[in-house]
């Protein structure tokens, strides 16, 4: 008898075991589901700072404006160009592919036409260039500038409204 009642009690210890694992297991799913739910909250139902409602409208409205100038305007892809820099040892070099925002499909058609006058410019300005010259940030974009004005003195002023370089790497 007294066997039996030492036999029992380790039947109970062994059942305890499992228990404690399946609380263990329980309270890390527990965990989970709510760490889900605080980030669930957190990142979409918790309302809006002014700051984070003033960065939204501002890409609302530059994506509205994107929009209205890709229906306004037109892009036209030219092909990439490859030059040497004017740096004094004459090892640098620039290739870039552009493509310029014309007003419609009939200035489109124009600068299409005049592609021999069009490359000549960009490659006589773009080898001008030395390595300081489009070095930073204000002066690739004093680049993209000068490259408008001169593509509205091929085709006409006003008619090219911006260019945006899709490759540029100097070496």
């Amino acid at each position: 008898m007294a066997e039996k009642k030492a036999a029992t009690p380790e039947k109970v210890e062994k059942k305890k075991g499992g228990k404690l694992k399946l609380i263990i297991i329980a309270l890390v799913v527990l965990g989970v589901l709510g760490g889900g739910g605080f980030a669930a909250w957190k990142f979409f139902l918790q309302p809006k700072t002014a700051g984070e409602t003033a960065e939204n409208a501002t890409a609302e409205g530059a994506e509205e404006h994107k929009a209205e100038a890709e229906q306004g305007g037109q892009l036209v892809t030219l092909d990439s160009f490859v030059v040497n820099l004017s740096d004094p040892m004459g090892r640098r070099y620039l290739k870039t592919t552009l493509d310029v925002e014309v007003a419609n499909a009939a200035v489109a058609a124009e600068l299409t036409a005049a592609m021999p006058k069009v490359k000549d410019t960009l490659l006589l300005l773009l080898s001008s260039k030395s390595f300081a010259d489009i070095s930073s940030m204000d002066k690739k974009i004093e680049l993209k500038n000068d490259i408008v004005s001169r593509l509205n003195q091929i085709i006409g002023k006003n008619k090219v409204r911006n260019v945006y370089f899709t490759e540029f790497v100097v070496q």
